[in-house]
């Protein structure tokens, strides 16, 4: 008897949020499903590993318990390490993360939680998709992304990833009949216009919270912020191999041994 595909599913908003039982649903439907996430909200916690404190695993039951999930102590990047050389016993066939709470178009996904575990998946050698929702809400309603995860997550299993890809997947925030379609395409050239607001505690000391606005700086219509303000699901294939190629040339041509 073939066995079911082993998909793993993780996030950064925590192993209750909406977000993570919305992708745990469709991820049932396609095959075994073993989930590994964090206790708390771990948002923006990039790539982050803990390796100045212990790691708690801890076997929980949440909705009607059919699959096994374990809640970690750790970052969304830890949740991937411990799953892989912890609990399962093969493989994963893929590896799911988000649905997140919110953006990780363009520059975003160097911040995300979400991001990073599926590129700790892909740097496994697994299949990763993260998938990300263009609404902050807590109670955000997910029902429209999970037809198009199940399809994504479809094509993923049945004709692989390119190695050491990994597609990050964000769905605008939109009713099903105002959604075009999914464009496969390049992240936009994009920043953060921060600063932090500086306050002062009844103890007399200095705060800082930090703020800023989203300025996209690029014109592109190949673009996920493109796509996303146009109606459409974006796919982006993200590299783990931070290399720019094209300047190596460019470098060889200084003079370092004079």
């Amino acid at each position: 008897m073939t066995k079911r595909p082993l998909i793993l599913v993780t996030n950064d908003d925590g192993i209750t949020a909406p977000g993570i039982r919305a992708l745990i649903d469709v991820m049932k439907e396609l095959g075994e499903v073993v989930v590994v996430a964090p206790d708390s909200p771990q948002s923006g916690m990039g790539h982050a590993i803990t390796i100045d404190s212990m790691l708690h695993l801890e076997r929980v039951y949440i909705d009607d318990g059919e699959q096994e999930e374990y809640s970690c102590s750790g970052t969304p990047a830890d949740c991937v390490k411990l799953a892989v050389k912890e609990i399962l016993d093969r493989r994963p066939d893929l590896c799911v993360s988000g649905i997140n709470h919110g953006s990780n178009s363009s520059i975003n996904v160097i911040y995300s939680g979400t991001m990073s575990a599926a590129l700790e998946a892909g740097i496994e050698g697994i299949p990763a998709i993260g998938f990300s929702l263009l609404d902050y809400n807590y109670n955000a309603n997910f029902e429209t992304a999970k037809k198009y995860v199940k399809t994504i997550a479809k094509n993923a299993l049945e004709n692989g990833i390119p190695d050491q890809v990994v597609l990050n997947v964000n769905f605008p925030n939109l009713p099903e009949k105002d959604i075009k379609g999914i464009k496969v395409c390049r992240q936009a050239k994009a920043n953060w216009e921060e600063e932090f607001d500086k306050r002062q505690s009844p103890q007399g000391k200095d705060y800082y919270w930090l703020t800023g606005k989203f300025v996209n700086l690029d014109p592109g219509e190949d673009t996920d912020e493109w796509a996303l303000e146009n109606g459409y699901i974006s796919v982006v294939p993200v590299q783990f191999d931070l290399t720019a190629h094209h300047t190596i040339s460019t470098l060889n041509t200084w003079k370092f041994n004079d």
